[in-house]
């Protein structure tokens, strides 16, 4: 019997395209909920690139409680999402609940403003780097307990299959990359 798995996943206007969809779209084809929540008053979200993404509602209707995982995809929204409250204090809500945290590209700039990096191994796009120089540059994606963060846009497939691996196994995890021809 296999146990319902459900991610919430932030997005804001400028999110970066690849570092949403990616993950979202190998959590689902794992059989994972993946509930997109707009940190905006509206549900039609423009990406980076210009691409517009329907979110499932706006964020602040859930509770961490209802989470195995929270999906903070990269880009420019970051900027936005690190000056909104609600965002630092769900990052917390869920570390504190033993929930996985994953942050990808710039995001894990929102993981350093709720206190979770602090010896921690992680990376992050270079254009953090300023912020947190500590960051493993070399390494695709980084998992440290419950905390998993990846590099950028070009690491989203590795940070996807992981993702799915964390919270479905191995096998679903080959499944996917399998069907994918990953």
């Amino acid at each position: 019997m296999s146990v319902h798995k459900r991610v919430l996943c932030i997005l804001a206007d400028g999110f970066e395209e690849i570092e949403a969809v990616t993950p979202i779209d190998l959590l689902r084809r794992a059989g994972v909920e993946v509930v997109i929540a707009s940190a905006t008053s509206v549900h039609q979200l423009t990406g980076r690139s210009g691409i517009r993404l329907e979110a499932d509602e706006v964020l602040g209707k859930h509770s961490p409680f209802e989470f195995d995982m929270l999906l903070l995809p990269g880009g420019p929204a970051v900027k936005a999402l690190r000056e909104d409250f609600r965002i630092s204090t769900l990052i917390k809500d869920f570390a504190e609940q033993g929930k996985f945290v994953c942050a990808i590209c710039a995001a894990p700039l929102l993981l350093k403003d709720a206190g979770l990096l602090e010896s921690k191994a992680f990376t992050c796009h270079f254009s953090a780097l300023p912020e947190l120089p500590e960051a493993q540059t070399a390494e695709r994606v980084i998992e440290d307990d419950r905390i998993i963060t990846s590099r950028g846009a070009g690491t989203s497939l590795d940070f996807a299959l992981t993702l799915v691996r964390r919270l479905c196994g191995e096998e679903k995890s080959n499944e996917v990359r399998e069907a994918i021809m990953a």
